[in-house]
């Protein structure tokens, strides 16, 4: 049975959303099933792999208890809309609200080597769910000095989530995201980051770049629009597949990274 991931941030703009849909291809590319789940009411990833906005089921039918989970599943992607909402609504008067999401998956795991859960900008009940349904949490911050204290919020909340809920869930690890390493105020940043969360910190760091925004708005992967960027996402890739334990796929990955 494959690994879910649980990928987060405490704000929106940390680049959380394009780092979802550029690892599930990057993953996909090497021989990985993966299934990329969208937690976020705006519905961003959907549009990003180009699911049509009327898809139904979608993950908000799910969450609500309308659809069963492998029925919400478009070309492996499980979409989201503005539903979502209503869901996350919904959820808030249920017993065992926080369960939701990993009874939901639990019939269809066994069929991906991957689930990439891509949580609302927020730390509210759909992360929490995301957070009890995942294997490992990945937090996504920007390259700015009060990326600490969102990453210290967010770990509060993993603590949250392992209270009991899910005491198996790992810290895979922090991506400095949103980055220019050729400013002083990026380089302070991603030292106060070492210095606080250790070797939790990716080494990669993920450059800033106007292409990520082409990229989305024509769903395309950043690794056919723009490869020199994608090339930080191959070396990210690699070291989650290093923390992963998932030598197969780190081995095709290296020699799609040399090609």
């Amino acid at each position: 049975m494959g690994a879910t991931i649980a990928v987060l941030s405490q704000k929106g703009g940390t680049g959380k959303t394009t780092a979802v849909r550029t690892l599930t291809d990057v993953f996909r590319r090497v021989g990985l099933n993966v299934l990329a789940v969208d937690l976020d009411p705006q519905g961003n990833l959907s549009d990003y792999f180009d699911i049509d906005p009327a898809a139904s089921p979608s993950v908000g039918d799910v969450l609500a208890g309308r659809a069963e989970a492998g029925a919400a599943i478009h070309d492996d992607v499980m979409p989201s809309n503005l539903s979502l909402a209503e869901a996350e609504l919904l959820l808030a008067g249920k017993m065992g609200r926080e369960l939701t999401l990993k009874r939901a998956l639990k019939p269809i795991k066994e069929r991906y080597d991957l689930i990439m859960l891509d949580c609302p900008p927020s730390l509210g009940l759909l992360t929490v769910n995301a957070l009890v349904a995942a294997d490992h949490a990945l937090l996504s911050t920007e390259a700015q000095y009060f990326a600490m204290q969102g990453v210290e919020q967010a770990l509060e909340v993993i603590e949250l989530a392992r209270d009991g809920l899910n005491p198996d869930l790992g810290w895979l690890g922090v991506v400095f995201n949103i980055a220019d390493m050729r400013t002083r105020h990026s380089r302070d940043a991603y030292a106060a980051l070492r210095e606080s969360v250790g070797r939790k910190l990716f080494d990669t760091t993920i450059r800033q770049s106007i292409a990520y925004a082409e990229a989305a708005e024509r769903a395309v992967s950043i690794l056919d629009h723009r490869p020199d960027l994608g090339a930080d996402y191959l070396v990210l890739a690699d070291e989650i597949l290093q923390r992963l334990k998932m030598a197969a796929p780190r081995a095709r990955l290296q020699a799609l990274a040399k090609a």
